[in-house]
Order: structure tokens, then C-alpha cells, then sequence
């Protein structure tokens, strides 16, 4: 297996961790990440704003000029008695004299703080977040080591600093403003959607425009490198040019991110091709290596998804982005069947906050069928029953213990409607194939369509001292030889050319236009009733085609017709990932009696065990689960067909009816509905306020209820009332209870958990709202058990 590239700094993390944008630091490289310095700059800004107005006044008056009579020049108040770092309890809690005089021009705090008696308690809330800023900047600047990055930071600060001693809002100097380029690559990536895919079934495009915004969701959190650090990678590139871009990128979409002060803008909002074309390369290669180095960790839902089909849509918009005459980037571009332009919007648009590409990303081998599966050199044991060279495994080939069928289970689904539907497992134009690119394509569809179609073949070969040589097989044995070589590099040629021509050792090869591109050698112990697997490999050029997966399938389904249902292999520390998916395990089912002495312990590797079962056609398994997907699917339609009846509304409420059972509503039990678990319903509705008072009070106080006290607004989230369709937040909740909205206690349960649901759903789990929001839900049961309205 060739040696992975290693990942660059500042790269975005992918797979199960998620997508962490890096935060300002060398090079933009500092671990913390921009979503935990936001996290933490905004749990400050609660807390200062939350603080009494003095307090706030003295924060201010630190960053105001003298207003005091003279003409005085001081801009800031600086105390003469600051306190001890780090500050004693009691002078924490001590009170602010506007009378203490300034350090630097000795007049009063109040004289620096007289324009903002009167101001609102927005306004001074909107300062006080201008100042942490301020503060966080200042400590960029002096941890950036990169000579540009520190200089558009200081720039950034002077320009915060200003706005508060003239008490204006933040307005970045610039010939130009956001957009930089047209179309945007947001703009261009939904043509290339249009232009390759609109012509797919509905659920395949659906496949297709989730893979397009995980991707405009790694740009818009993808953390650009340096001007310095791009002249050492591309000394010819246009480096003017890049840096034009680096700092628009700095200004108005990674600072923002932690300094909201500042207007934030999405990157593949305002930037178009140019930008893309300088990054795109590098990460592409670095999200595809990364994705290697965490395929094991990506969710079984987005494996599929993230190994097999992002690289191709990666490699095919690749070539769009680099063509020069690429109908993309057209500001006239039309697609679409109806040959109409398509709304950006109607198609796909980025994310506003990072997701696990989950967007995560793992593309690369989703078949590492070239990581070797190694034994090395064993005892004799029992003579090998001697096999036809040459014999060839037929897919239609009937499998043993077919007989044994079990009787179908009809239940209460009509005949006619089994018959209809069963129709579909011999009809083949019933259920179209899946595409390629389909979420729901089996990993190893696109070899079953080649060998269906004659461009591979399958074929189980060995060496013989009994007959006579076969030239074609001794060319294949040769090719054989020189696969395994290849792609295990660490194995000694000697050895592997040794166990190929043994003749106690097979070889099931995948041929493809006359040469061999892949194969499985393996020796037969049918005394011992299990075979052992030595060496699994693919040529290197025609990986993630699913070859390693089919060539698994037939050796099974040869296995299972020579009455051999057990396969034993040390696997080396590349192929573990690829033997777990074909069934393989650490968990050996075969006696340990049976292979000790049979086969030679491996340091460094593992032995993994797979035991096959006779009544599985494995080469044509994922055909058949996949029919039996659209025989359920359609059961179910045609079962909602039959139950479904529409019920007039309820009327009860306009003849006064405050509340009714949720189980007395027509057809609410029709659905599947159950009652939840019961809890004490306070009757008295004065009681029912006290007690949800209490808790929502409680539950405002709690250290992890930052996030979640005013309703998310758009600048802060561009996008979020578009994923969240159902908002809710703690001072919504507080307005309802005070108007006595909640007349049960499970409406107030509702509106609590949908604050939740709403986080979860639109922050990743590594982010620092998740996990507030699972801390907060905890505590929010624990108050509720304690208050007697839930059972506990």
C-alpha cells in the first residue's frame, strides 16, 4: 500500500470529528480552533452584559477619551489602584467609583464616561462586545508570528478601537466590497450540479447536491495557509493576486468568526474561481488523505457517501475548475431539462455552520483490497485435493443447500399484493440498477456490472507437477507474482513467488482484458475444514471499483460449493479495515485444535476468522437485499394506502375547550402513537406556574444556558431559519410563561426539548453548543424529576 501524504497544519479535521476551522495563531495553525475562541469570547460577552451598568461603565471608560474640560488627550481611563492579577474574591465584588481619578490624566472615571449616561442598554451591550474584540485581537497580534496575518489583525484592531471612542459601527475600508468575483463559487459549483447531474433520477441528485455542500462547507471553514507559506509551495504563482485574497479572507470571513463585531461573510459566498483554483489542489489532497487516516472512525451511514462517491465528484469537478472554457463559470449559464436558469437557491447552498462530513470526508480506497493479507511460511501439512486448473466460477452456478428453503410467512398482506411485488425479484426492468453515484449502490455494483458485461473475468488457478503447463495460466501466475509485489511492498519477492507457484496454493485471479489486475491466493485444509488466505491485492490504478469486495464474494461462493465454510487470514495492520468488511473478525469460530500447527503465528498481524453461510449467494447478495429494499418499500406504500383516512377537524375548541387528550384525537392511535411515560399533571394552574417558574429560573442560571437565551439572529447565523423551521430559546419560553401560555406541563417539555432538538440538529457534536446543549437537557430533567412532573 503506498505511504500516505502527510496532512499540512491548519487543515480542517474530517470524519467522525467533524469539520474544526483552526483559530488565529501561527500561520493561522493555533489549535483552539475559531469555534472554541468563539465559544469563549461569547461566554464573556454574556457575562459582562449581564453585569450591573457601573461595572460596564468602567469596562467602557478603559477604551473612552476624556471628556473632562482643558481639551484633555487621554483615550482611556486607567485605574491607579489596578487590581492583583489574579484578583482577590473581595475586590471582585467591590463597587466602581466614577469619582477615582485616571492614572494617566487624573480625571475622574466619570469624566470619561459622560457621553454614555443616557445611552440604551442595547447600545452599550453592542460596545462592550466591540471591546472583547478588541482584547481578543490584541492578543493575536502579538502570538501571530506571520508577518501578514499580524498586520491585517492590527489593522482590524485599530479599526475596533475607533469605532468605540467614536461609538460607531465597524466599516471595513476597502476599494472594493464582497462580492470579489462573479459568479461566486457557491454560484458555480450549483452549474456543475445543473450541468453533469440533472439529468439523474430525483434521489440520485438529492446523493449528488449533499456531496456539493459538504464541499462548499469545507471552503467556507477551510483555513487558507499564508502568502509566505504559498510562495515556498508555488514560487511562480501570482502572488500579488493571492495575497489580495488571503487578507479579503481574513477581514470578512475568518476573523468574524470569533470578533462578531465585524460583518462575517461565507467564502464561497463573495470569492469565485480564482480563489478556488489556489486551493483547490491542496485540499482536495489533504481531504482525501485525512479521510484515509479516519475512514474507521466516519459513521456506517456516511461511509459509503464519503469513501466511494466524493472522490469522484471531487476528480469531475476538478476538471471544471481547472478547464478554460468550462460553461460553469458563465454569468449566462442555462441548465436544466427545461433549459431555464435554476436559482441558486432552488439547488444547494452552503451550510452555515460546519457539519460532520460526517461531511465529514473519507473518500480514497473504499476497497483496500491492495493491503496484504500476510502468513509466512508454514509446516507441510495433509495433501491438497487437487482442484481443474483453470476453473472459472459461474455467478448462476446453483449453491448447495439451495433445497432447504424455509416456508414463506404471509401474514395479513393479500396474495394478490405478495405476487405483484414478489414479481420484481425475476423482473429486472422492474427495479432500474442504481447508479453509480447513488447513496444506495452496493460497494462492489460496478464490478458485478463489468463481469455481467464480459469486461473482467474470474478464474481459480494453480500451479500442477501433474499435468502439463498451461502457458496463458503460467502468464497469469507470472502477473500474479508481480501484483503482490507491488502492492505488498514489504513482503520478500522470493517468498511471495514461492507460495504462488506452490502447488498446494491457489490463486482465484481477476482478469481483465487478457491480464491480470488482481487476486486472492489461498491454501484449501479440507481436513481441518477451514482455508487459510495468504496474500489479497488489486493493482494500484484500478482501486475503489469494488474489485476487492467481488473477488471476496466469489472465493466465498467457491468455498461454499467445495464444503469449506471457514476462511482464516493474518491481516496486517492496512488490511484489518478491509477484512471487517467482508465479514471477517478477531473472534475465531474454528477450534484453535484445528489450524495450530497448520499455520504459522505472524508477528505484527492479526488473525481475523470468517465463517461463510451456505445459504447466501454472496455475488449476487447486495442485488437481492436491494430488491428486497423496494419489495418493502413498496409493501409499506401500499399499507399506507389502505390506513390512510382523513379525519374532520377538532371543533371542541371554539365551543371553549382548553385542552383535550391527546389520545381522544381521531386516528391518533391509527399512527402508531403510544403514550409517553406518566408523570404528576398539576391541576391547580397557579401551582403548574410556580413550578415551571422555578425551573425555567433554575434553568436560565445554569452555567451551559448561554447559547440559548435570546433567539439565534440571522447576521449571527446566516441560513439557520432555513435547516431550523421550528426556532425556540429561553426568553420566548420566559414571554409564554408569563402570558400563561403553558397550560400543561408538557407543553412547557416541548418547548424546552425543541431548544435542544434545534442545537443538535444544527451544530456538529464536537461543537461547543452541542455539548452545552446536552449538559443543559440533563440538568433540565434532573429539575423536572425533582419537581415531581415527570416520573423519575
Amino acid at each position: 500500500m503506498a505511504d500516505s501524504a502527510g496532512i499540512q497544519q491548519g487543515s480542517p479535521a474530517i470524519g467522525a470529528a467533524g469539520l474544526v476551522p483552526a483559530a488565529p495563531g501561527a500561520g493561522g495553525t493555533e489549535g483552539s480552533g475559531a469555534a472554541g475562541g468563539s465559544a469563549r469570547i461569547a461566554v464573556k460577552k454574556a457575562q459582562l452584559r449581564s453585569s450591573p451598568r457601573p461595572k460596564k461603565l468602567e469596562k467602557l471608560g478603559v477604551y473612552s477619551s476624556c471628556k473632562a474640560e482643558g481639551a484633555c488627550k487621554c483615550n482611556g481611563w486607567k485605574s491607579q489602584n489596578p487590581p492583583p492579577t489574579p484578583p482577590r474574591t473581595d475586590q471582585q465584588s467591590s463597587t466602581v467609583n466614577l469619582q477615582e481619578p485616571c492614572r494617566s490624566c487624573s480625571h475622574t472615571l466619570g469624566d470619561h464616561v459622560t457621553h454614555l449616561e443616557n445611552i440604551s442598554e442595547e447600545e452599550m451591550n453592542r460596545l462592550l462586545g466591540i471591546v472583547l474584540d478588541v482584547e481578543y485581537l490584541y492578543t493575536c497580534v502579538h502570538k501571530e508570528e506571520d508577518a501578514d496575518t499580524k498586520q491585517v489583525y492590527f489593522s482590524l484592531f485599530k479599526l475596533l478601537r475607533k469605532s468605540i471612542l467614536q461609538m460607531g459601527k465597524p466599516a471595513l475600508e476597502a476599494q472594493e466590497s464582497p462580492p470579489f468575483e462573479k459568479p461566486s463559487i457557491e454560484q458555480g459549483v450549483n452549474n456543475f450540479v445543473q450541468y453533469k447531474f440533472s439529468h439523474l433520477p430525483s434521489k440520485e441528485r438529492q446523493t449528488i447536491m449533499e456531496l456539493a455542500k459538504m464541499f462548499l462547507n469545507q471552503i467556507n471553514y477551510w483555513q487558507l495557509e499564508t502568502p509566505s507559506q504559498r510562495r515556498q509551495r508555488v514560487p511562480n504563482d501570482d502572488a500579488a493576486g493571492y495575497k489580495a485574497n488571503y487578507t479579503r479572507w481574513l477581514c470578512y470571513c475568518n476573523v468574524p468568526q470569533f470578533c462578531d463585531s465585524l460583518p462575517r461573510y461565507e467564502t464561497t459566498q463573495i470569492f469565485g474561481r480564482t480563489l478556488l483554483r489556489s486551493v483547490f489542489t491542496v485540499m482536495r489532497k489533504q481531504l482525501l488523505e485525512q479521510a484515509r487516516q479516519e475512514k474507521d472512525k466516519l459513521p456506517p451511514e456516511k461511509r459509503t457517501l464519503i469513501l466511494t462517491h466524493f472522490p469522484k465528484f471531487l476528480s469531475m469537478l476538478e476538471e471544471e475548475v481547472y478547464s478554460h472554457n468550462s460553461p460553469i463559470w458563465s454569468q449566462d449559464f442555462l441548465a436544466g431539462a427545461s433549459g431555464g436558469q435554476i436559482p441558486i437557491h432552488t439547488v444547494i447552498s452552503a451550510p452555515p455552520v460546519a457539519r460532520p462530513l460526517y461531511y465529514s470526508t473519507s473518500p480514497v480506497s473504499v476497497d483496500p483490497s491492495t493491503c496484504g493479507s500476510v502468513s509466512p511460511a508454514r509446516k507441510t501439512a495433509s495433501v491438497l485435493e487437487s482442484t481443474p486448473v483453470g476453473e472459472k466460477r459461474k455467478p448462476s452456478e446453483p449453491l448447495p443447500h439451495e433445497e432447504n428453503k424455509r416456508p414463506r410467512v404471509v401474514g395479513d398482506i393479500p396474495v394478490e399484493l405478495i405476487n405483484e411485488v414478489m414479481a420484481t425479484i425475476t423482473d429486472p426492468a422492474a427495479i432500474p440498477e442504481t447508479s453509480l453515484l447513488s447513496a444506495h449502490s452496493a460497494r462492489d455494483e460496478a464490478a458485478r456490472l463489468e463481469e455481467r458485461r464480459g469486461v473482467i473475468e474470474f478464474h481459480v488457478i494453480g500451479n500442477s507437477l501433474n499435468q502439463k503447463p498451461n502457458k496463458r495460466i503460467l502468464m497469469w501466475l507470472v502477473g500474479l507474482q508481480n501484483v503482490f509485489s507491488h502492492q505488498l511492498p514489504r513482503m520478500p519477492k522470493e517468498y511471495i513467488t514461492r507460495l504462488v507457484f506452490d502447488p498446494k496454493h491457489k490463486t482465484l485471479s481477476l482478469i481483465k482484458d487478457g491480464r491480470v489486475i488482481g487476486g486472492i491466493c489461498f491454501r484449501m485444509f479440507p481436513s481441518q475444514g477451514f482455508t487459510e488466505i495468504v496474500f489479497c491485492a488489486v493493482t494500484s490504478n484500478e482501486q475503489v471499483k469494488g474489485y476487492g469486495t467481488h473477488l471476496m464474494n466469489h472465493l466465498k461462493e467457491y468455498h461454499i460449493k467445495h464444503e469449506i465454510l471457514n476462511f482464516l487470514t493474518y491481516a496486517d495492520e492496512y488490511a484489518i479495515g478491509y477484512f471487517k468488511k467482508q465479514g471477517f473478525s478477531k473472534d475465531i469460530k474454528v477450534p484453535k485444535a484445528k489450524y495450530v500447527g497448520y499455520i504459522k503465528d505472524y508477528e505484527g498481524a492479526t488473525l481475523m476468522g470468517c465463517e461463510l453461510n451456505p445459504s447466501i449467494p454472496y455475488t449476487e447478495f447486495s442485488v437481492i437485499i436491494k430488491k428486497q429494499k423496494e419489495i418493502i418499500k413498496k409493501l409499506i406504500e401500499r399499507k399506507q394506502a389502505q390506513i390512510r383516512k382523513v379525519y374532520p377537524g377538532l371543533s371542541c375548541f371554539k365551543e371553549g375547550v382548553r385542552q383535550i387528550p391527546i389520545e381522544s384525537i381521531p386516528g391518533i392511535r391509527e399512527t402508531g402513537w403510544k403514550p409517553v411515560g406518566k408523570g404528576k399533571e398539576l391541576k391547580d394552574p397557579d401551582q403548574l406556574y410556580s413550578a415551571l417558574k422555578t425551573i425555567l429560573q433554575h434553568v436560565k442560571s445554569h452555567q451551559n444556558a448561554w447559547p440559548f437565551m435570546e433567539p439565534v439572529k440571522k447576521t449571527e447565523a446566516p441560513g439557520y431559519y432555513q435547516v431550523i423551521r421550528f426556532p425556540m430559546d429561553l426568553k420566548t419560553m420566559s414571554e409564554r410563561l408569563k402570558s400563561r401560555y403553558y397550560t400543561t406541563r408538557k407543553l412547557f417539555m416541548a418547548d424546552m426539548q425543541r431548544i435542544f432538538t434545534n442545537c443538535r440538529e444544527y451544530n456538529p457534536p464536537e461543537s461547543e453548543y452541542y455539548k452545552c446543549a446536552n449538559l443543559l437537557e440533563k440538568f433540565f430533567y434532573t429539575k423536572i424529576k425533582e419537581a415531581g412532573l415527570i416520573e423519575k
